[in-house]
């Protein structure tokens, strides 16, 4: 999983990644030598795996040489709050702005903590600062966003609780927990008036049918002559208005007759984009459920990602999801795009694990093998 993406405390009523903290910082803090950028990555590395206490000892040791190191005490931040140790963090966090005001992860972790023992004004502050220090901070928005919707929540309850009389609350404060929970939202609703009054229009059209009885009357049939009539007649326009209804009927029938030609290409194109998404739809579930055979498969036999060999990429995954007690990949907006025997995908992939909790978008490239299957050949992180 990528390191630079964002890490979740999922231990609170909070969704799943919904506030995150930063696993890692270097885009945002200035880079000040690759033995540096070493050090960090491996700490990555190793709370990436879950391995919070080990990681934890590790940045000690680092930062007992450079104790002002900003990316090192961000890190130590992750580490203590992945192990639980709130309070230790949030002083990692807190002392990091002080001495570093310019920059926005130290703001969104405290908001992370913040925001998952139920401060979220406190978290809310926190945000905006990160917002304010860095406008383009994505997952602050997104954290920001979802905070106010904590807050809202807490407004419609207690204002549910002074007037218990107003019917619009509940409806506003399921609507807000619904976007924590998956449940159906409220407006969705069916609404009983809606159909009936959809079917009482044609009733009027209906109130000739009774008269069918009469259809078999051939005499009023027969009877054209009062045509001035036949308005008072009943019988006689229901067969009038049935006439003319196949000629209208008739101009459908080219409509499918033109469809063939376009329509073979089409499900052509339709069938290949289906097996695609069907491919990484396979992936993420044997990654899910780590079989490591099926995982292994859904890449090209060349695929080594970074590393130098495939044995060795074989072995780095092995070691990685095996490592876990649960993994659960689910993929969603997915898009497809198919030209001949390459296909490119893009989608988001929401990462749960023991240990992690990750979203992030992604892209892909697939091949087609001679077998017919579609194998991923290239994979990026956007």
């Amino acid at each position: 999983m990528p390191s630079s993406k964002l890490l979740s405390v999922t231990r609170t009523a909070f969704r799943p990644t919904v506030l995150a903290s930063l696993l890692a910082l270097s885009l945002g803090l200035m880079s000040t030598g690759p033995a540096r950028a070493d050090e960090v990555s491996e700490v990555q590395a190793i709370l990436a795996a879950g391995k919070a206490a080990e990681g934890l000892k590790k940045v000690d040791q680092l930062l007992a040489a450079k104790p002002e190191d900003p990316r090192l005490r961000l890190q130590r931040g992750i580490a203590l709050s992945l192990l639980n140790r709130n309070a230790e963090a949030i002083g990692v966090f807190q002392k990091l702005i002080e001495t570093h005001p310019e920059l926005p992860g130290p703001y969104n972790n405290l908001a992370v903590l913040y925001g998952n023992q139920g401060e979220y004004e406190k978290a809310r502050q926190a945000l905006e600062l990160a917002i304010r220090t860095n406008p383009a901070y994505a997952t602050a928005f997104q954290n920001l966003g979802d905070v106010y919707a904590r807050l809202a929540g807490q407004a419609y309850k207690k204002a549910l609780a002074l007037d218990k009389n107003d019917g619009v609350l509940p409806l506003k404060l399921a609507v807000v927990q619904n976007i924590f929970e998956s449940s159906v939202d409220p407006r969705k609703a069916p609404k009983p008036g809606t159909l009936p009054a959809a079917t009482p229009a044609p009733a009027p059209a209906s109130t000739p049918v009774p008269t069918p009885a009469a259809a078999p009357s051939p005499a009023p049939a027969a009877k054209p002559a009062p045509a001035p009539a036949p308005a008072v007649a009943t019988p006689t326009p229901a067969p009038a208005v049935v006439a003319p209804a196949p000629a209208p009927a008739a101009k459908p029938a080219p409509a499918p007759a033109a469809k063939p030609e376009p329509s073979k290409a089409e499900n052509s194109a339709a069938a290949d984009r289906q097996a695609v998404e069907n491919a990484m739809l396979g992936w993420a579930k044997a990654w899910s459920s780590r079989d490591m055979n099926g995982y292994y498969a859904a890449y090209a036999p060349d695929f080594k990602g970074k590393s130098p060999s495939r044995k060795a990429w074989e072995q780095e995954r092995r070691d990685r999801i095996t490592s876990k007690k649960s993994i659960k990949v689910t993929l969603s907006d997915i898009k497809v795009k198919v030209s001949g025997d390459k296909a490119t995908v893009s989608l988001r992939q929401d990462y749960n694990s023991d240990a992690l909790s990750v979203k992030s978008s992604k892209s892909f490239t697939l091949n087609r093998g001679r077998n017919g299957r579609w194998q991923i050949s290239d994979e990026t992180n956007r």
